[in-house]
């Protein structure tokens, strides 16, 4: 069953909820915290039976600036300088008034999730991840996306926000003005269910799991590993191409070059920010890793058998064993270690003379191939991790506007129809390269607060006697 949009007169329903939220991700779970905190009932619609998506999949890290935890750490941010991290990362192709939205929510948002729902954010101010010019980068205490997860969604159970799960949305009912009246979703038993309701967040992220957009929309990575979740099938793009709505920044993504192979695994992208490097099948380097992990992918996919080896020393490996992620990997089997030049290189199966030549080249100083700026050299015995490409999850989709409504071609918005997250368009243009490290969960956070926002506001006029 595709995603449709069905036109009707009206829907009876036997509920009525004032939101309809559709996705239960960072993005949705933050959108309805945040309208049970504005007292406007929401519901939360989500495919699978635990709320996890993307979020639960990536490092769990939120950029925000002027936050309450930062000022705690004695951290002097703002949104304007983060705005301008954001812009200089896309080159100056990024949405502005997202920049602006997003930069100067995100604080607001961070900090109304940690006082009202209890959410603890720690900035991680031990390294700057590309692009950032100061620490902002936020995580929950375990460090992790599901970290992450599992903190929301505890903090919307104690709220009593209603997740309807195992509840895939598939069709829009919608009337002859484009308003949204209610939701088709499909319970396990293959049955439909309706919802009605006045306003609709499309939270369900992006299309990196439909092969066939992929391939259309990002011919560079459709023979690419999807690390993403399987539930980003593009839904929020083809209910908005049959409203006629406009789509945005379709060539923008998220790809990370450090996805381990066979492990499937994450490896943060802090070891390369500290010193780590990437060796080719040929033993050589082949890119400045600190520009960032999403061109990293393509930059990987490009070498020889589509891979590569993270190569490291034991100060590194000491710092990386302090992300759980890494941890994890690192049981699995991941991490190699060896002794000296020669072993890794039988490891690699490239030349030895080349190898050397490449990690004597890794030492204080810029690099005159790759321009890349090293602290130090590494130093015998190394590790090394065989690593491939992926793409993680698309930056464009529904166009939006500030308050995240979405818009028609000519800049007018949908009646009640809000998107956020990766259903919509991000602050990463529309390039690969565009994408600041942990864009994704700006958008969301940030993203599902202001549609929340919106919605609030729109929900008090809507009962106001004076409207009508």
């Amino acid at each position: 069953m595709t995603p449709n949009v069905e036109r009707v007169t009206q829907v009876d329903a036997p509920v009525h909820t004032a939101v309809a939220i559709v996705g239960g991700g960072a993005c949705g779970l933050t959108a309805a915290l945040t309208l049970s905190q504005l007292g406007v009932d929401c519901v939360v619609l989500e495919r699978d039976a635990l709320p996890t998506g993307s979020t639960a999949l990536s490092s769990g890290f939120v950029p925000a600036a002027g936050t309450q935890a930062q000022r705690a750490q004695g951290i002097d941010d703002s949104p304007a300088r983060f705005a301008q991290d954001i812009q200089a990362k896309a080159h100056g192709r990024a949405a502005p008034v997202l920049v602006q939205a997003y930069s100067q929510a995100i604080g607001p948002a961070m900090d109304a999730l940690a006082q009202h729902h209890g959410i603890a954010w720690q900035v991680l101010d031990t390294f700057l991840y590309p692009g950032h010019s100061v620490h902002r980068m936020h995580a929950v205490p375990e460090k992790t996306g599901a970290g992450l997860m599992m903190r929301l969604h505890n903090a919307a159970e104690a709220a009593g926000v209603v997740v309807l799960t195992e509840a895939h949305v598939r069709t829009l009912y919608v009337n002859a003005d484009d308003r949204v009246l209610g939701l088709g979703y499909v319970r396990p038993d293959g049955a439909l269910e309706q919802l009605s309701c006045d306003m609709v967040v499309l939270a369900c992220n992006g299309f990196g799991g439909n092969a066939a957009l992929v391939q259309a929309l990002l011919p560079e990575m459709r023979d690419a590993l999807y690390a993403g979740h399987t539930g980003n099938d593009g839904s929020a793009i083809q209910w908005g191409q049959q409203l006629g709505a406009q789509l945005a920044d379709l060539g923008g993504y998220q790809g990370h070059g450090s996805w381990a192979v066979p492990q499937g695994a994450l490896i943060s992208w802090a070891l390369m920010m500290e010193g780590a490097v990437q060796i080719n099948a040929d033993g050589q380097r082949f890119h400045d890793e600190t520009q960032g992990y999403s061109e990293a992918a393509v930059h990987v996919l490009a070498q020889p058998r589509g891979t590569a080896w993270n190569v490291f020393d034991d100060r590194l490996l000491a710092f990386a064993q302090d992300f759980p992620d890494f941890r994890e990997a690192q049981a699995a089997g991941a991490v190699h270690s060896f002794a000296d030049v020669a072993t890794l290189a039988q490891h690699i199966g490239c030349p030895v003379d080349t190898l050397q030549r490449t990690l004597e080249s890794v030492q204080a100083g810029t690099d005159a191939v790759t321009g890349r700026h090293f602290q130090r050299k590494l130093e015998a015995p190394f590790h090394a991790i065989r690593v491939t490409g992926a793409l993680f999850h698309t930056q464009g989709g529904l166009d939006i506007n500030a308050q995240c409504q979405v818009l028609r071609p000519d800049g007018s918005p949908l009646p009640n129809l809000l998107a956020a997250g990766g259903a919509a368009r991000g602050v990463s243009g529309d390039a690969v390269w565009g994408y600041l490290s942990g864009n994704g969960l700006l958008s969301a956070i940030a993203g599902g607060y202001l549609a929340a926002h919106t919605a609030a506001h729109q929900a008090v006029l809507a009962s106001s006697p004076t409207q009508g």
